[in-house]
């Protein structure tokens, strides 16, 4: 009688544990964000940037990714789901048509050490965040 009691009890250990590690997270993806667009100012969304004015994503969380500038622009993608797998220090495998990368093109994610990518995922808009004048 005591065996389901004690499995009961571990289990909600683990989903408090699990829920924990979520909020930790999330925090931290927040203070990544912030600090990366620091005082920078948003503007209109577009559906495309050309892929030279960014040097390259940073991964935020499964549905933030941002585009470092190589000029003043910050460019913020966030999807219109998120993206299984996608988390900090992954690896984007982007279908690029043209010399843009623009909303609804595809991407998928490959984990380090790994071979396979995952799922496909769509980008949303891009808003560009530039420093404040």
């Amino acid at each position: 009688m005591r065996a389901p009691i004690i499995a009961a009890m571990l289990a909600l250990a683990g989903c408090a544990a699990s829920s924990e590690m979520q909020a930790s997270q999330q925090a931290e993806a927040r203070n990544d964000l912030a600090a990366a667009l620091g005082d920078r100012v948003p503007g209109a969304p577009r559906d495309c940037i050309n892929i030279s004015d960014s040097d390259g994503p940073q991964i935020i969380d499964d549905r933030t990714i941002l585009y470092k500038p190589v000029g003043r622009t910050l460019w913020r993608n966030d999807l219109g789901s998120s993206c299984p797998g996608l988390r900090p220090y992954t690896t984007l495998i982007v279908e690029v048509h043209g010399s843009q990368l623009c909303r609804n093109d595809r991407f998928r994610v490959l984990d380090p050490g790994s071979s396979i990518p995952g799922a496909y995922c769509m980008f949303g808009r891009f808003t560009p965040y530039e420093k404040a004048k």
